[in-house]
């Protein structure tokens, strides 16, 4: 029988769970922007404060104003405000020597409705910045009206250029009246008709256009009068408080932003397993205990005896784990030094309630000894050259060996502190390419890992730390093997050879050297 077989899931390219989790375990991270813009909107608005404004309000009456104009023509006000010419104008205006290109950065304007627009322009004081406000309030009207008038009149200068030349077509046809009406005979009568017809169209035309040449030249008196200043500039009421608060708002969003953009990204290009599921099969070992982070700052205050609880009951759980096998059993961290040197302490006083109990220390950076100083039972602890004296003679005693597995580690002298290990995992501390270095290199050393405790897990995190396809995972492949090694040191029985019989019975004859048999005795019922 063949079994087909499974395909391994594919990955997706961006885990949104991962994702989530990584931003929601870097808050502060991220938190800090957000509080580093609130400081920097607030101390802006503080040093540099927004320089005094007017503003002021202007009608502008359009002569193709139409209902259906969609705001053209006060966008193209506005496009024509923010010009060198109009911003040369005011300050020449004002008498100032200051640069257009300058002025125009101190003044903006706004199109409220289609006629109506509103200037808000900054000065060195508020007197200043009014009397900016009105000069150039008043060079824009006189600049708007200017306009009107000279397309006004440049309409009536057409106008009036058609009819000179109306006009002098008039002339030749009068002269060419005349000149036929000389020669009149009945051969001339239909010629002059059409002639007369000529005539008194053109005198017609004539008259048209001289009179639309005055009312274009009278100009668009309306656009003229209703254009104006219907809002004195004023200056606007500053407040430190106001300006304080509304640049820590936008400092508060754009520094959370910044942070939350950056933790995304960083978690994706650091690929740090923060998954209990990620961490068991990057390590090939199932999550066998969870540990809270030990706490810094005020908080550890009142944390401190929830910790410990909690610690002393995962040292419990492994303690059970190891208890009754005499070999080395090793605690390995990565990323939490001083919860693993804290949970070995824990787990050797608990095993010391069976017999003697020996730490060999090979971690760095944390002194045991004094750890150990407080625990209810004895526990000696050695350096990591004690793991080679043997126990004295006669004395029976369980060895717990502490060391690191970060880079840098010594691989080789992994396997005098343990013939088996616990690994002391931080959640998010080390990349996926360590924890696979990690576990080749406990594979290549042959020591079992029987499980993982995760430290510091995501609260929210409820995915499956636990492998099922594998006898090298957790507890199972502890127990098989002590069952192996009660299998091979079973006591056996040595059977004497059959002695001789009597050669008249047709048997040979032995010396007491034929080779012996051993049989492991049976098991009981069950096994």
């Amino acid at each position: 029988m063949t079994t087909e077989a499974t395909p391994p899931e594919s990955q997706p390219l961006l885990d949104l769970q991962r994702l989530a989790v990584a931003i929601r375990r870097q808050r502060r991270f991220w938190l800090s922007f957000g509080l580093l813009g609130l400081l920097l909107g607030a101390l802006l608005a503080v040093l540099v404060p927004a320089p005094p404004t007017a503003v002021t309000q202007l009608l502008i009456i359009h002569e193709d104003d139409q209902p259906s104009d969609g705001g053209g023509l006060m966008r193209t006000d506005i496009a024509l405000l923010e010009t060198t010419r109009i911003a040369a104008a005011a300050l020449e205006r004002l008498g100032s020597a200051e640069r257009p290109e300058r002025f125009l950065n101190s003044y903006e304007g706004t199109g409220l409705t289609s006629n109506v627009l509103e200037l808000k322009v900054q000065g060195s004081s508020a007197g200043d910045a009014v009397a900016r406000a009105e000069a150039l309030a008043e060079v824009f009207i006189a600049d708007h009206v200017q306009r009107i008038q000279a397309a006004a009149d440049a309409e009536a200068q057409a106008l009036l250029d058609q009819r000179a030349e109306l006009q002098k077509e008039l002339g030749g046809v009068d002269r060419t009246i005349a000149s036929t009406e000389a020669q009149y005979d009945t051969g001339t009568a239909a010629e002059l008709e059409t002639l007369y017809a000529r005539r008194a169209e053109l005198a017609a035309q004539i008259s048209e256009l001289g009179r639309n040449a005055k009312e274009a030249a009278i100009g668009a008196p309306r656009v003229a009068a209703g254009t104006q200043i219907v809002d004195a500039p004023r200056p606007l009421p500053g407040s430190l408080l106001g300006t304080a608060a509304l640049n820590s708002a936008v400092g508060l969003l754009l520094g959370l932003a910044a942070g939350l953009a950056l933790t995304a990204v960083s978690s994706v290009v650091r690929d740090r397993p923060v998954l209990r599921r990620e961490i068991s099969a990057h390590l090939g070992a199932s999550v066998i205990a969870e540990l809270p982070v030990p706490r810094r700052g005020p908080a550890k205050l009142w944390r401190r005896s929830r910790e410990a609880t909690e610690r002393g009951r995962v040292a419990a759980t492994l303690a059970r784990a190891v208890r009754g096998d005499p070999a080395p059993v090793s605690l390995l961290e990565l990323g939490c030094p001083r919860t693993t040197a804290a949970l070995a302490v824990d787990m050797a006083g608990d095993l010391a309630a069976d017999g003697p109990v020996v730490i060999i220390d090979d971690l760095p950076g944390q002194d045991l000894a004094a750890l150990a100083a407080g625990t209810a039972r004895p526990v000696r602890v050695l350096d990591s050259g004690g793991a080679a004296v043997p126990p004295p003679a006669g004395r029976r005693e369980f060895r717990l060996g502490v060391g690191s597995a970060t880079p840098g580690t010594a691989w080789t002298d992994l396997g005098r502190l343990g013939a088996e290990t616990v690994l002391v995992v931080r959640a998010g501390h080390a990349n996926t390419a360590w924890l696979h270095t990690v576990a080749r290199q406990l594979a290549d050393a042959r020591i079992p890992v029987i499980g993982v405790v995760l430290v510091e897990p995501d609260p929210r995190d409820f995915s499956d730390g636990t492998l099922w396809d594998g006898l090298h995972t957790a507890l199972r492949g502890r127990a098989g093997r002590a069952a192996a090694t009660a299998a091979h040191d079973a006591p056996t029985t040595t059977f004497a050879p059959i002695n001789g019989a009597a050669p008249d019975k047709g048997l040979a004859a032995h010396n007491g050297d034929l080779p012996t048999r051993r049989f492991a005795p049976l098991g009981r019922a069950g096994d």
